[in-house]
């Protein structure tokens, strides 16, 4: 029995060269060999544990808003902690609980279902809770450190632990989990009870200033660049003239130079290309050199 066929007697969802393009933000990719599309806690833990067993490292992957797949695709088995993992519940009249495929965007408008403040800073962020909390995303002067009370997750022999207050170990876009690797299952957040019409107020405030900042319209893996210190990458871009460069399907975004956006077509060879030539123009014209925020995968 091969893995994919292993993989299925867990309940989960199993599709072989499976199109990544379907399941990334930026529209594109080639295929994963096995991806893995578990609904409960239940099944990702016994995926996760059969690929251990398997000696199998799986790739984990959120919504796939900060990722780009190589054209080749990915081998092995991908493990998508996505929407289809998604599930929220309130244990108490302050604390949200959430697998950690929940979208943010669905625990923002579960939290302004119950009149509940803390998360209006998170909203329109495209991202998995799960990611928020491995990457302490935030936005808007907010950030998960704010709100984060615990995360479960499966460590890399698949045991089931829990890491709260001090041990999550965040910082800026930074957690205990990215120097572990673990797998986080599940999280909550302790928001405050607030007025429902200004925390949606807030909620509506926050989105548009995306929508009027961002290219919403268009496919991309969000802030393509890390910020440099003492710099924002997407001033230094623009101060460069890169607004609209492009190399293929892939532009530097003309509404947002931080973003590189797919015009239609663009492959993972167009995305890195452009990249290489903003890096070197940026790092030419003003000393600064940029670093990728997207994570990179796949076959070279």
């Amino acid at each position: 029995m091969n893995i994919a066929e292993a993989l299925k007697i867990t309940g989960c969802a199993v599709k072989e060269k499976a199109p990544m393009k379907d399941y990334t933000t930026f529209r594109v990719g080639g295929c994963a060999d096995v991806l893995v599309l578990p609904e409960t806690e239940e099944q990702l833990v016994a995926a996760y544990r059969l690929c251990v067993e398997q000696g199998i490292e799986p790739f984990i992957m959120g919504n796939g808003s900060n990722l780009l797949v190589s054209d080749e695709g990915l081998g092995g088995v991908v493990l998508r902690v996505g929407p289809n993992y998604s599930h929220i519940e309130m244990p108490d009249e302050t604390t949200l609980v959430c697998t950690a495929g929940t979208k943010l965007s669905d625990l923002c408008l579960f939290a302004l279902e119950h009149s509940l403040t803390g998360l209006e800073f998170a909203y329109g962020i495209p991202g998995s809770a799960g990611g928020a909390a491995f990457m302490n995303g935030g936005a808007y002067g907010g950030e998960m450190k704010d709100v984060l009370l615990w995360c479960r997750h499966l460590d890399k022999q698949g045991r089931i632990g829990t890491f709260s207050g001090d041990e999550l170990q965040l910082s800026y876009r930074h957690s205990v989990y990215a120097e572990t690797g673990y797998l986080i299952t599940a999280l909550a957040v302790r928001l405050q009870p607030g007025d429902k019409e200004a925390i949606h107020r807030k909620m509506r405030e926050l989105l548009q200033r995306r929508v009027d900042k961002q290219p919403l319209d268009l496919p991309s893996a969000g802030s393509y660049f890390k910020r440099p210190t003492g710099h924002f990458a997407g001033a230094l871009i623009e101060q460069c003239g890169l607004k609209g460069f492009r190399v293929g399907g892939a532009e530097v975004s003309e509404k947002h130079a931080g973003f590189i956006v797919n015009r239609g077509g663009a492959t993972a060879a167009d995305i890195l290309q452009l990249e290489d030539s903003v890096r070197q123009t940026v790092l030419e014209q003003t000393g600064v050199r940029l670093e990728r925020e997207v994570q990179f995968i796949g076959r070279e």
